[in-house]
């Protein structure tokens, strides 16, 4: 897809990997519906744009609302005149804890976020995108969508849910004129801890330090991929190596992440 004069839709457009593109998108000459469920974070986005600002129209929304979100396209479309492309990228983490320790709250909170804000998302906004010459469709899986991660095993199946709804979309958009990717980034620096409200775990004294990939940099190979239309996006060397190693040896894999993570849940 050629970015350039494209109006795009980011949720959780005002943090993280969200927010950089937002900036890359502008800076790259779309315009951005940007769109968070905090206007703390909107006026903040708003601020760091400069000259492009007059591109960008912000938007309040909890994407987990299926009435607010079946409102949001003509709201974008009064501001920005039309919707060539949305990118479902909010999404929470759950508390670092087992399954069954989970409480149910917390529970739904990640699947009505991660899963259904997705698809609430994908479902508004389809129709006015199959009207466009050139429509895209982004939703954001995980690493944690096609592995599992102790500890993160409800984020993990909101991911992977993800990924089989992004994937079946493709399968049925894919004669029409809505191309569709997957996103599974690995380790990227973002404050989501911070925004999904969860304590970050204790790191062992002894454990190594992990440099996770800075957020411009993601959403650089994020936007890279829409420019090519790839169907998977694989964001991050771990990402791309854990999905070979998952492809190859399923138990190896499964096995060597629970040994990563056995320190952090105890």
């Amino acid at each position: 897809m050629n970015i350039k004069g494209k109006v795009f839709v980011v949720t959780g457009a005002g943090s993280g990997m969200g927010k950089e593109l937002t900036i890359s998108l502008l800076n790259k000459g779309s315009k951005v519906a940007a769109v968070d469920i905090k206007s703390e974070s909107l006026e903040d986005l708003r601020k760091s744009v400069g000259k492009n600002e007059k591109e960008l129209s912000t938007h309040i929304l909890d994407i987990s609302n299926k009435e607010a979100v079946a409102k949001l396209p003509k709201e974008i479309i009064e501001k920005q005149g039309n919707i060539d492309a949305i990118i479902n990228n909010a999404g929470i983490i759950q508390p670092f804890v087992k399954i069954n320790e989970l409480e149910s709250s917390s529970i739904e909170k990640v699947m009505n976020i991660n899963f259904y804000g997705t698809l609430y998302m994908t479902k508004a906004f389809l129709p006015y995108l199959l009207e466009r010459p050139e429509a895209y469709i982004v939703n954001t899986s995980s690493m944690g969508g096609f592995l599992p991660v102790p500890g993160q095993g409800i984020y993990g199946a909101s991911k992977a849910a993800v990924k089989l709804l992004t994937e079946a979309l493709y399968a049925e958009l894919k004669d029409t004129n809505v191309n569709v990717s997957v996103v599974f980034p690995g380790a990227v620096a973002t404050n989501i801890t911070e925004n999904s409200g969860v304590k970050a775990p204790n790191m062992p004294k002894n454990a190594k330090e992990y440099k996770a990939l800075p957020a411009d940099i993601a959403a650089k190979i994020i936007l890279a991929g829409i420019e090519s239309n790839k169907f998977q996006i694989f964001v991050g060397q771990d990402s791309k190596f854990m999905n070979l190693l998952y492809k190859l040896n399923p138990k190896f894999a499964t096995n060597y992440i629970a040994k990563q993570m056995k320190s952090l849940l105890g």
